[in-house]
């Protein structure tokens, strides 16, 4: 039995599991186990990931790219800085960890690499073949001679003489003929050159450049690999060999098998993604086996996809995030690791370094160049541009280095000369972009015509039409008809409401007219036998519409994808599909655009949009919210925030709705250091109303906001067939405007409306005021100063100056002359004023007078259509205050919050808190220069 007993207990002893050497055993976590390496790859991938984050938030300021941030990251905790810490190199980044973060980084340079194939897009190429041609083979050439002649000396200094000069040399020639196409094509998209000359034939010209570099870097690999000159060869013509295995009878097999599984489509399917990453890693391990890199093989698995339907896009979404997040980061780690600056010690070194820059720099800059201006007929400043942006590095010369320093033709030095050159090369791009070729003096893509310059626009009918408006605008003349309209698409909650004023603006129909009552006709007839020509032509409008679709420019690479497609983009955009459509059905012309810019541009976008476009009118929708106080200033100013048009309305009255998603910010780090008092309202609405009242701000033209309040699940509508509008009437740019506005949709008979000019009449001292004793001492002035403030860090204020007593009694006598031009006697005798009621009230409570009379209309309006409100948004030169009525109309009703009211004003939110109406169309008038 004791044998038995002990033969047990040393079976449990033999499988007793070998200490973990955790951390509650008091063992150092962060010790390198070569059985078990996760522990420290983990913590070594967290600092990477970090250090890179942190670096691209303020490179990010600057438009710099982020590879840029993962190198500089590397080399901070490489040897050149945090590696000076003792022992930090060997806690952190042992030897011995070197090949497990090199095989992870392999592994996604390779999926990198594949994305890179899926950019690329030959008919980019077959469009501007002749022009891309000479400016990308001149690019290649002279550096490749440049990099060549500074080999010579570069290799007697620095390289070991058992490395071949004829390697190293071919080395040297790539890194300088190089072009970073990913870098590239982010550089274009941020600054918005893709639409440009410039921007279409750098697009062109980089995937050529991209293409030969690649090919040379293989045939570069296979020299090195090959012990012979007849090695080489072989190894060259199975390469090639692969290469057109891969482009004929692969693609075809990878076309046919997309379009089985309905891949084109619906997206890849879970079939077709196995069998594409598996065609990627069977083509890198044959091209690494064969003696070519293996990063060959999978920038070629990358072309052969089929990018019809956006697959390619597709494809890029599936697998960009992982691999932009944390293979990358490692790979350029990496490269910052084996970077080590302080090897720049002496003067020779840091004169070579200086060489490498100067001639890296001028050889792509003057060959492209050159090429540019006497091969491609371009100006001095496009050429110089096209040069700029061919000389951008970045991530791609670092793989060719990476390679060279693998294959040991660089040594560490030589190899950090090169890196230091690579990154300020890049660094050097966006700003010398920027000084060479501003927005002003771009050259856009013309409709027609065989070169690229943008067709003249007719200025002086533009510039009569604005005087014709800004006559209008300040009370004299007759208004002019708005017919241009910029309709503003960015999300598909939106488009319902944008729907609904495109169709409320349309002109009427002869058959409409033809339709509409005796009275109506006869009217029409006196009014078309008075009026002189220049107004009869009022009732033939031609009514056209640019509907601009916005998409935010994220970080990602598809994102970069689809701006560089933006034809196919502007066929297949959901938002863009459906507002065709619209138009189609309701004879509207619609011309659509498509921008792709990153959050802080949005509202740029738009502005120019309008200019470019000659709008008269620019159509902006919003779905605000509602929250408690709207005067709050502290942090609870979210609290309670409900989307006034969404479902979640109902959960509101449990208690348990959720959280309103944040909006896109720039730097999360803002929340962190924004001052306690800040209280910023960062919903997404609050957000949305950034956006917008960067509009009204920078806006050269009128400016219709649609407050869309209707609600999905109480089946109402906004817009329709018939419609009744109120417009309350206090005075003002704005609210001339507005009743223009009015005027013009009245021509449609199946418009009514109400308009109510409204005075603040005082209370005598013998009668009890409903209000503050203080409405009464408030000056006017006090809210035309008024400085706009916004919580949300990172956008725009809109500040209005202080009104003299000139321009105050100009805009009461404009007030005047509009409200008379079509209620005086002697008013033109136009159909659309027999569909309007005009009425006068004086009330010592103005806000809650036209609520009460908007509500009276509504329950009159209800065979007549729904009820619009229409307002002036009377921010600048408003009339009246109503900070203390709307105050006390937000106790009664419940508040929005305050960034509500900064961006549709404060006559419009009354209608808002009240729920009145099934919309409310805010509209600021242009300012025009004197």
């Amino acid at each position: 039995m004791p044998e038995f007993s002990t033969a047990v207990i040393s079976l449990f002893q033999k499988r007793a599991a070998s200490e973990q050497g955790g951390l509650l055993t008091g063992k150092d976590p962060s010790a390198f186990n070569e059985s078990d390496p996760i522990r420290l790859w983990i913590i070594q991938v967290g600092i990477i990931v970090c250090t890179a984050s942190l670096l691209s938030l303020g490179l990010r300021k600057l438009r710099q790219p982020k590879v840029i941030a993962e190198v500089l990251g590397g080399i901070i905790l490489g040897p050149t800085a945090f590696g000076r810490i003792p022992g930090f190199s060997e806690h952190i980044f042992p030897d011995d960890s070197q090949p497990y973060l090199s095989l992870v980084a392999n592994i996604g340079l390779c999926l990198f690499l594949f994305l890179v194939g899926l950019e690329i897009d030959s008919a980019v190429i077959k469009r501007n073949a002749r022009l891309s041609a000479t400016i990308s083979l001149a690019g290649m050439i002279l550096p490749f001679g440049f990099g060549a002649a500074l080999a010579v000396p570069l290799y007697h200094e620095f390289i070991d003489s058992s490395v071949k000069f004829t390697h190293f040399m071919l080395f040297t020639g790539v890194a300088y003929s190089i072009t970073a196409f990913p870098v590239l094509c982010r550089i274009l998209t941020e600054l918005k050159l893709l639409d440009t000359t410039v921007g279409i034939i750098v697009l062109s010209a980089g995937v050529g450049n991209d293409i030969i570099g690649w090919t040379l870097l293989a045939l570069a690999v296979a020299l090195v690999n090959a012990g012979s000159g007849l090695t080489a060869l072989w190894i060259l013509m199975v390469c090639v060999g692969w290469c057109l295995f891969l482009l004929f009878p692969v693609k075809y097999a990878v076309r046919w098998l997309a379009r089985t599984t309905g891949s084109i489509e619906n997206g890849p399917t879970m079939f077709f993604m196995t069998v594409v990453m598996m065609l990627l890693f069977g083509s890198a391990f044959f091209t690494d086996v064969i003696g070519v890199h293996a990063i060959f093989g999978a920038f070629l698995a990358g072309i052969i996809v089929p990018r019809e339907g956006g697959l390619a896009i597709h494809l890029t979404e599936k697998l960009e995030d992982m691999v932009s997040i944390i293979f990358l980061p490692l790979y350029f780690t990496l490269s910052g690791l084996s970077t080590d600056l302080g090897l720049l010690d002496n003067g020779i070194t840091w004169g070579y370094t200086i060489a490498i820059m100067s001639l890296a720099f001028t050889g792509k800059f003057c060959g492209c160049l050159l090429a540019a201006k006497y091969l491609a007929g371009f100006g001095w400043r496009e050429s110089s541009t096209i040069g700029s942006l061919m000389s951008c590095k970045g991530l791609v010369e670092l793989i060719v280095l990476n390679v060279g320093l693998s294959a040991g033709i660089l040594n560490k030095r030589v190899f950090s000369m090169f890196v230091l050159e690579a990154l300020v090369l890049t660094f050097m791009t966006t700003p010398l972009v920027t000084w060479l070729y501003p927005p002003h003096l771009r050259k856009r893509i013309s409709a027609t015509g065989a070169n690229f310059d943008n067709v003249a626009d007719d200025e002086t009918a533009r510039d009569a039409r604005h005087n014709r408006s800004r006559a209008a605008a300040e009370g004299g003349g007759e208004y002019e008809k708005k017919t241009r309209f910029t309709v503003v698409l960015d999300r598909i909650e939106h488009v319902p409401g944008m729907m609904a004023l495109t169709q409320l603006v349309q002109p009427p129909t002869h058959t409409e007219r033809d339709t509409n009552s005796t009275s109506a006709i006869r009217l029409e007839k006196r009014a078309a036998s008075s009026a002189s020509s220049s107004s009869s032509h009022r009732y033939e409008p031609s009514m056209s519409v640019e509907a601009l679709r916005l998409i935010e420019l994220s970080d990602r690479v598809s994102a970069v994808m689809k701006s560089s497609v933006p034809d196919a983009m502007l066929l297949t955009d959901p938002l863009l599909s459906v507002f065709r459509m619209f138009g189609h059905l309701n004879d509207v012309q619609i011309t659509p655009a498509l921008e792709i810019v990153k959050y802080e541009d949005l509202v740029w976008s738009v502005v120019d949009h309008a200019g470019r476009y000659d709008a008269d009118m620019v159509l902006v929708p919003w779905l605000p919210p509602v929250v408690n106080d709207a005067f709050e200033d502290g942090a609870g100013g979210t609290k309670g925030v409900v989307l006034l048009n969404s479902p979640m309305q109902a959960q509101y009255d449990t208690g348990t709705a959720p959280t309103t998603p944040r909006g896109p910010m720039g730097n999360p780090f803002d929340m962190l250091f924004r001052s306690a008092g800040g209280g910023a309202e960062n919903s997404a609405a609050a957000i949305h109303s950034q956006f917008v009242r960067g509009i009204f701000a920078q806006a050269k033209t009128d400016v219709a906001l649609f407050v869309d309040q209707t609600l999905p699940w109480s089946g109402a509508t906004s817009g329709g067939s018939r419609q009744h509008l109120f417009l309350p009437f206090f005075g003002g740019p704005d609210d001339r405007l507005a009743l223009d506005f009015v005027v013009q949709i009245c021509e449609n008979p199946k418009v009514t409306a109400t308009a109510v000019k409204v005075t603040k009449q005082e209370i005598g001292s013998d009668v009890v005021r409903p209000l503050d004793a203080k409405i009464a001492e408030e000056r006017r002035e006090d809210i035309n100063a008024l400085t706009v403030a916004s919580a949300v860090a990172g956008f725009p204020d809109t500040v209005y100056g202080h009104a003299s007593t000139e321009t105050r009694l100009q805009s009461e006598t404009a007030d005047s002359i509009a409200w008379g031009r079509y209620t005086s006697p002697g008013a033109p005798s136009l159909p659309a004023l027999s569909r309007i009621t005009f009425r006068e009230i004086a009330s010592p409570i103005p806000l809650q007078a036209i609520i009460q009379e908007a509500h009276a209309q509504a329950e009159a309006s209800t065979a007549s259509g729904d009820l619009l409100i229409i307002a002036g948004r009377s921010r600048r030169l408003a009339v009246e205050n109503h900070r203390q009525e709307l105050k006390a109309l937000m106790d009664k009703h419940g508040a929005v919050g305050a960034e509500v009211r900064k961006t549709i004003g404060d006559v419009a939110t009354a209608f808002v808190v009240s729920k009145c109406g099934s919309g409310v169309v805010v509209l600021q008038a242009a300012i025009y220069d004197s």
